[in-house]
């Protein structure tokens, strides 16, 4: 097969590999004026920033437009309850076997064993994960799902305002559970949510055509803010999460594929881009526009997509949720010299298959790891240990987890027969033009 130079997965590819060249050039250019950072790490930053803005701004009204007229649709088939419960069933079993894979390689390789009393950098977590927490927090504060911060620079204070996405998810389903109810009276309503779902795809379609541009600066951030030396001192257990990682997306993922009768080729070729987007993003909740539309353009059918998708961007997460917490629980206990029982592997699990909506599809797994912590009764400050090289490792679990929420959508619409397998088997390469 000719290579297409023109198409959009090898325009992706430049971008990284200028992305990554950059990245070394800025690292070796060494910090600015005044210790900042230098124009190329600066502009690489800036540029990184404002997509990744810019893929943001428009997932909070496809998230509510998208689950409100999928619910409404799914009403239309005969086994939307089905449909919902095997999503929901092939979330819990994919993470069965990440976070069982991430205790396995903790067993073998022991990642924190020896290194008590070594000089690690040890950060304070900026926020922490609690059941009761979790819980407080799928109940949405306002209609909008709006959360504020505050933050204190030089002395100054600063209060910023952004969406939860779990909250809106929570509302989004409500909202459209209730259109159900009322019938033919929210017709107006929904034919609204179906006009305004049109128009943010059109713009989501702009904004992914700069997706060459996004990858190069944030992978050229990436290389030049955090290289390689952070993982001098965490190497075992940085090589631990990427085994686990490329064991779930190269043995487990083809193998399931397989099992229900689909080539896992036309599949990594048409999730590529939201995979390679989520690995430089860091950001499943970034990556959501991009990885609904692979989905359909896998032949999933577009309202299941538009239902699964933005479920499985806030509670689908098998790196984050399940073989990074399980792995880092088994880290911190090493470090600490704390022995781990059967019921604590246990307890894991529990965590990772029930608990993995507390990541939010947000960047980082801080507060998945430590609501493992807490579930364990292990130090909350072995969370600090790891935020040196979390970005790195994040890298990698965000496109895992892009990975598994677009083979659940496969998976399920291959089982219950709305599969475009015509589509499926298609050519990839250019899944984002058009």
């Amino acid at each position: 097969m000719a290579l297409n130079f023109r198409s959009f997965g090898f325009q992706v590819l430049v971008g990284m590999v200028v992305g990554l060249l950059l990245g070394l050039v800025a690292r070796q250019m060494g910090a600015g004026s005044g210790g900042d950072l230098n124009w190329l790490a600066t502009a690489l930053k800036t540029t990184g920033s404002i997509f990744v803005s810019l893929l943001k701004a428009v997932v909070p009204p496809l998230v509510f437009a998208a689950i409100v007229a999928s619910i409404a649709n799914l009403r239309a088939l005969d086994n939307a309850a089905r449909l919902a419960g095997q999503t929901l069933l092939w979330f819990a079993i994919t993470s069965l076997i990440a976070v069982s894979i991430g205790l396995a390689i903790g067993l073998l390789l022991e990642p924190g064993a020896g290194l008590r009393g070594t000089a690690l950098a040890v950060g304070k977590p900026d926020s922490y994960g609690g059941w009761l927490d979790f819980l407080k927090g799928l109940v949405p504060g306002n209609s909008l799902a709006l959360t504020g911060s505050t933050s204190i620079t030089d002395g100054a204070a600063t209060t910023s305002l952004s969406f939860n996405i779990l909250q809106l998810l929570v509302i989004s389903i409500v909202v459209g559970l209730a259109t159900l109810k009322v019938g033919d009276k929210a017709e107006p309503f929904l034919a609204f949510v179906r006009s305004l779902l049109a128009v943010v795809r059109a713009i989501l379609g702009w904004i992914i055509r700069l997706t060459p541009i996004g990858s190069a600066a944030l992978i050229g951030t990436a290389i030049a803010t955090y290289g390689w030396s952070a993982l001098a001192q965490l190497g075992v257990f940085t090589a631990a999460i990427y085994l686990g990682l490329a064991l779930v997306l190269l043995v487990v993922y083809p193998t399931l594929l397989i099992a229900n009768g689909l080539r896992p080729g036309p599949f990594f070729a048409k999730a590529w881009p939201a995979i390679q987007l989520g690995f430089v993003s860091r950001s499943s909740v970034g990556t959501l526009p991009v990885t609904e539309t692979v989905t359909e353009r896998m032949g999933v059918d577009k309202g299941y997509a538009a239902f699964a998708i933005p479920l499985a961007s806030t509670t689908k997460m098998d790196g984050c949720a399940s073989i990074y917490p399980a792995l880092a629980a088994m880290f911190v206990a090493g470090f600490y010299g704390i022995p781990l029982h059967f019921i604590d592997y246990a307890l894991i699990v529990f965590v990772s298959v029930l608990g993995s909506a507390a990541t939010a599809g947000l960047t980082g797994a801080i507060v998945m790891l430590t609501l493992t912590l807490s579930t364990l009764g292990l130090p909350l400050e072995g969370a600090g240990l790891l935020l040196a090289i979390d970005p790195i490792l994040d890298m990698g679990r965000t496109a895992v987890n892009v990975a598994g929420q677009v083979l659940v959508a496969t998976l399920v619409a291959k089982r219950e027969g709305i599969l475009d397998e015509t589509a499926y088997q298609g050519e990839g390469v250019a899944v984002l033009q058009s």
